[in-house]
């Protein structure tokens, strides 16, 4: 799960898995909503599909990408967690009432 935590530390590769979380786009389609290069879309997109965060299928000449919500489940309930941690958790950690 580290790993996926640093991949997504990434604003961009964030803003790519909210492109792909429920529909498979094309290469060409994430990289127009950057004003970026695409050669570094392309690196994003591959530095993502490595850490095993999208799903990558070919489509003729086209790189089809989609999230990978099972993998992406542990990371999810990491961060839910911390945003709300349970009673006890609150009282050992001193948890202040602004933090809600």
């Amino acid at each position: 799960m580290q790993h996926a935590l640093e991949i997504l530390a990434e604003p961009r590769r964030q803003a790519i898995l909210r492109l792909v979380w429920d529909q498979e786009r094309c290469a060409g389609e994430i990289a127009a909503h950057f004003e970026v290069t695409r050669p570094a879309i392309s690196q994003h997109l591959r530095v993502l599909k490595e850490g095993g965060l999208v799903h990558m299928r070919r489509e003729g000449t086209r790189r089809l990408y989609l999230a990978e919500r099972g993998r992406l489940e542990p990371v999810l309930s990491l961060l839910l967690e911390v945003q709300a941690p349970e009673p006890e958790v609150r009282s050992a950690v001193g948890w202040a009432p602004e933090f809600d």
